[in-house]
């Protein structure tokens, strides 16, 4: 039975994610092992310990989603579970991690790719002041009305009626008070370090790009679905170029799940915690099955 493998985003991380794959998991354990020496500094004790505010920063939550996804899907390979997979995508940075299970990088080139990505981000981030909504219950064209309107963007299509924005910290509070105003239903402030996949990521872009044009890539293994046109990318700098534009451009999160239906796939495997991806897609098609795996736990089923 055919089925694609879904690789979390950042706002999904928790502390402990992970904990339980590394006291059970010599394959595991020696991936975090890994990252820490990769990385240079100590990535499992955060993830497992936090504080929260430290995991939350951009630079440290996008490596610890990346070894989390491909601790969980070494533990299913050796478990010879991934004979059927057809396809890997991931919400924004968990593309990469696609990317990375799809074998376009290996594990430490991956790991250095996410690492760059997140400290770009975050001095970015540093660098503005933006700030994320989410709008639900609304149609996508009423949604980018009010953009245009207040200057802000569309980050993400997540599902039918869950729409993200980015921009601004003022602009997007003047865009969820008139929101409110004109009877949109549920319009929520996120709790994120900046806006993300708007144009206040463009001091991250030439500087990702630059690093990815001395970073090998190789043509995937799995169909792999871009976030920019929810399409598959096979070609290395096709990938490259994908990666770099998803910093400033929306997540078609929604046009990639459907994508891969279209393809074949009958099921769809989430790989990361807190089961948001899941939840998405029964949002969009609630007769997909849909497994999660986030703790070793997941894996006795």
């Amino acid at each position: 039975m055919s089925h694609a493998l879904l690789f979390a985003g950042q706002g999904a991380q928790k502390v402990g994610m992970g904990k339980s794959l590394y006291d059970h998991s010599t394959t595991a354990r020696a991936l975090y092992d890994e990252a820490n020496r990769v990385l240079g500094w100590d990535l499992a004790r955060i993830c497992f310990d936090g504080p929260e505010a430290e995991l939350t920063q951009t630079r440290v939550c996008q490596p610890a989603l990346f070894v989390h996804g491909l601790a969980l899907h070494a533990l299913l390979r050796e478990q010879g579970r991934l004979g059927e997979a057809t396809h890997a995508f991931g919400l924004s940075l968990g593309e990469i991690t696609a990317l990375t299970a799809a074998a376009v990088f290996d594990f430490p080139t991956g790991l250095r790719v996410v690492a760059e990505r997140g400290r770009l981000m975050q001095l970015a981030c540093e660098q503005s002041s933006g700030t994320m909504a989410s709008i639900i219950g609304e149609e996508p064209a009423k949604v980018a009305a009010l953009c245009r309107e207040f200057d802000v963007e569309v980050a993400n299509l997540n599902c039918p009626g869950q729409i993200v924005i980015s921009g601004d910290k003022l602009k997007i509070a003047t865009a969820i008070a008139t929101a409110k105003d004109r009877g949109m239903r549920k319009v929520i402030a996120l709790n994120v370090a900046g806006a993300y996949h708007s144009r206040l990521m463009e001091p991250a872009r030439d500087a990702f790009a630059a690093f990815l044009a001395g970073i090998p890539v190789a043509r995937p293994g799995l169909t792999v679905l871009t976030n920019t046109t929810g399409g598959p990318v096979a070609e290395p700098d096709e990938i490259r170029a994908a990666l770099v534009k998803q910093l400033v451009s929306p997540v078609l999160w929604e046009a990639c799940l459907r994508r891969a239906a279209a393809d074949g796939a009958v099921e769809f495997w989430e790989l990361g915690p807190g089961g948001v991806l899941a939840g998405l897609a029964r949002r969009i098609n609630r007769d997909w099955p849909v497994r999660s795996f986030a703790e070793f736990a997941d894996f006795a089923a």
